[in-house]
């Protein structure tokens, strides 16, 4: 099984485009995987986080407030109203993405009782770039 293209777009431009192994994203039902060659599929997205699971096994989340996704056998794309991607290349960039990251939860909190979940989420993440 191969990668998967992935582009992940808000009304501001791109977050994301590339190559991802795996990618776990926040369905409406719950969270899901897709993975190279995964069946047809358009579905919304809820506040939460998508997991981009790398060739080499290391993992970038990107917080998302709301979307929807598209997938095919060889790419996804997935559109969202706001998302804040959790890295950086110093501790500043990463301090820097968890102030924005803690801005969007703060503007959806009132919207989804699953807001801790994705809190904690971000702070692991967060915790795994330093």
């Amino acid at each position: 099984m191969g990668n998967i293209k992935l582009e992940i777009l808000t009304p501001n431009g791109e977050i994301y485009n590339g190559e991802a192994f795996s990618i776990t994203l926040p369905g409406e039902e719950g969270e899901f995987g897709v993975l190279a060659e995964h069946s047809s599929l358009s579905t919304l997205l809820e506040a939460g986080v998508i997991d981009i699971e790398k060739e080499d096994k290391s993992v970038e989340s990107i917080l998302i407030n709301w979307g929807v996704v598209n997938v095919d056998e060889e790419k996804v794309v997935v559109l969202v109203e706001g998302a804040v991607a959790i890295r950086g290349e110093t501790e500043s960039d990463v301090a820097k993405a968890l102030e924005d990251a803690k801005k969007l939860i703060e503007s959806i909190k009132d919207n989804n009782p699953a807001i801790a979940t994705v809190a904690a989420k971000i702070e692991s993440a967060a915790q795994n770039l330093i």
